[in-house]
């Protein structure tokens, strides 16, 4: 493939930026003075911006230091592209705070922090397990921040009104209340579902879905071989076992048949009542109470398989990062280090409503119930390394569709959905 004038340049900064960032991580220590100023940072990034206003606002009050911290919200899907671009033009951002499903397509822009700087026993007794997805060569990529799970949303209406005081714990369970719950007409219409699975484009979260199910069975998804190649992993019997769990709540022959195609987006049946469960994001609870204050809810952890040994959750988990070419990479380092610690962890707890990622905070109680199952899925949420979110979502809607449409066996979606993932990963 040819190379143009600016993917050389390009090339050239990140080479010459990746020694500047290990120099600049080798020679700072945090045996700073107190009234050290940190200087101007930047932070470029996919959280709400009032959010992290508010946050940067109130921990100032207590580090003047992060006086001059700003910040700026970016759109996800151009982020890569306009850091790029930031890079090759020395305009560059100090901090670039995105969560792990960027990390595929920015990690060829970030400075590593080394094992010098943030080793890994410090790493790991202070962060979450599945920060783990942010390793590095010889480091990591960046500092955590925060964690936002995918969390089980209830109506209370229509479970109370079906005798069912709780939630389920487990997906066995939560199978067989289909026939009680799911309204169906006698032309096998969904009135009201029980939840939302099986399909994929109108499966609000579908991605985070079938991720959580594929992790919950032990598949990773994406692992690296001997020799360092990124690789789509979907497990073989696991994998196949996942596709016929998601699949048969779109099968009209099935008694879990509760979803199809042809209903409106998840998230919506659910916010006007015609959804008992919903799947989502913890992030998503503002949004629900506010397009519909009516709506009795509730929020749960997500259900895991019984017989399942361990516990494990799909979520984003964001971080901090150091891109190449930053003009204050001694201050960003040192930013990010105060709002990965205990005390501000807290406060981005509170007003972003995500679980903050520093294990010592995940170890108090919250008073807000929400934020209880959020702190408690936070402890299990992992993530994987993926292609760019659009690519997954293709790859995953052709291979659910496949399969709910008949046109190929479970194994043979499965299959070609991990072959075409892998060719992406590799790209």
């Amino acid at each position: 493939m040819k190379t143009s004038l600016f993917q050389s340049i390009l090339i050239g900064v990140f080479g010459i930026g990746a020694l500047v960032g290990l120099f600049v991580f080798a020679t700072y220590t945090s045996n700073n003075s107190d009234d050290n100023t940190i200087g101007s940072v930047i932070i470029w990034g996919t959280l709400p911006e009032s959010d992290m206003k508010s946050i940067l606002t109130t921990v100032t009050q207590t580090n003047t230091e992060l006086k001059s911290v700003s910040y700026v919200q970016k759109d996800r899907s151009n982020l890569s592209a306009e850091l790029a671009t930031a890079i090759a033009t020395d305009s560059a951002p100090d901090l670039v705070l995105a969560s792990q499903e960027e990390l595929r397509s920015l990690a060829r822009f970030v400075s590593a922090i080394p094992f010098e700087t943030l080793s890994a026993d410090t790493f790991q007794n202070t962060f979450v397990d599945g920060a783990g997805v942010f390793s590095a060569p010889g480091g990591y990529y960046g500092m955590p921040f925060l964690v936002d799970p995918l969390v089980l949303f209830w109506n209370r209406s229509i479970l109370s009104s079906n005798g069912v005081a709780k939630p389920p714990v487990n997906w066995e369970a939560l199978t067989g209340l289909v026939p009680n719950i799911a309204v169906l007409t006698p032309n096998k219409q969904v009135t009201r579902g029980l939840i939302a699975l099986g399909t994929y484009n109108n499966v609000h979260n579908a991605r985070g879905i079938l991720s959580s199910l594929f992790l919950q069975t032990g598949v990773p998804l994406s692992s690296y071989s001997a020799n360092g190649v990124l690789s789509a992993n979907l497990g073989a019997t696991s994998g196949q076992a996942v596709l016929g769990f998601y699949t048969q709540f779109a099968d009209p022959s099935k008694v879990s048949y509760t979803w199809n195609a042809s209903l409106p987006d998840s998230q919506q049946k659910f916010l006007v009542g015609d959804l008992a469960f919903y799947l989502g994001y913890v992030s998503e609870t503002r949004y629900l109470r506010s397009a519909n204050p009516n709506l009795d809810f509730s929020v749960a952890v997500l259900p895991q398989p019984a017989t399942a040994s361990v516990k494990r959750a799909y979520g984003l988990i964001y971080a901090l990062m150091i891109p190449r070419g930053a003009k204050n990479p001694a201050g960003a380092y040192q930013t990010a280090v105060l709002l990965a610690s205990q005390e501000q962890q807290s406060v981005a707890g509170v007003y972003t409503g995500l679980a903050p990622a520093n294990l010592n905070v995940l170890a108090n109680t919250p008073a807000d119930p929400v934020a209880v199952v959020a702190y408690a899925e936070a402890l299990y949420t992992r993530g994987w390394l993926s292609p760019a979110t659009w690519d997954t979502d293709n790859v995953f809607s052709g291979m659910i569709g496949s399969v709910i449409s008949g046109r190929s066996t479970i194994e043979a979606a499965l299959g070609s959905a991990e072959r075409a993932l892998s060719a992406l990963l590799q790209q």
